[in-house]
């Protein structure tokens, strides 16, 4: 990662906590999918963004901290998600709502996105109103204010989402709209023209 010109991010800031749910068995597949990769590493540029969207956090709340738990990932990582949901028994054709489809690669295989939480001074993440990599419309930003009207959200949740989203926002990523705790920092067009798939 680092030969590929990307930077560590607790290097930056040591603020930021680091827990890559994908080199645990912490996650959707059940399985450490990322085996050595233990430390978060983004562009440079991506990685000077969150150290400001830390501070952010940091100025309005200052007992809490962001959790990350995705950063960049190599293209033979996406590979390896993208197969794991053959064991799941994902048809193909429904893939690509799970994962990238590797030969076209997700922002996180050019170092360009970011998946994280914010946790209390307990170090406990804030409640979001679903887990990590929980898929359907309980994590869709977009979809929140029904869920509120459903009774599915609460408005506590949503106003945790709101504490995060407000420091990315404020560092320059943009919201998911499916993934509460998704941001990327540019365009997957941008990132490949300016930097090309992790390998």
């Amino acid at each position: 990662m680092l030969d590929q010109g990307l930077v560590n991010i607790k290097t930056l800031n040591p603020e930021i906590l680091v827990e890559l749910k994908y080199a645990t068995p912490d996650n959707f597949m059940k399985k450490n999918v990322y085996g050595e990769l233990t430390h978060a590493y983004l562009q440079p540029e991506m990685a000077k963004k969150l150290s400001r969207a830390s501070s952010f956090l940091q100025q309005e709340k200052p007992d809490f901290k962001l959790l990350v738990y995705d950063a960049a990932r190599p293209n033979s990582a996406q590979y390896k998600l993208w197969d794991a949901l053959d064991d799941l028994k994902i048809p193909p054709r429904s893939k690509t709502q799970y994962v990238a489809d590797p030969k076209i690669g997700s922002n996180h295989n050019f170092g360009c996105a970011i998946d994280l939480t914010v946790v209390d001074e307990n170090q406990k993440p804030l409640d979001m109103g679903t887990s990590y990599d929980f898929f359907g419309p309980l994590a869709y930003p977009r979809s929140e204010q029904e869920m509120l009207r459903q009774g599915k959200l609460t408005s506590k949740q949503i106003a945790n989402r709101n504490i995060l989203r407000k420091a990315m926002i404020k560092a320059g990523f943009t919201v998911n709209t499916t993934e509460w705790w998704h941001f990327d920092g540019m365009s997957k067009k941008q990132a490949r023209a300016k930097y090309g798939m992790i390998k």
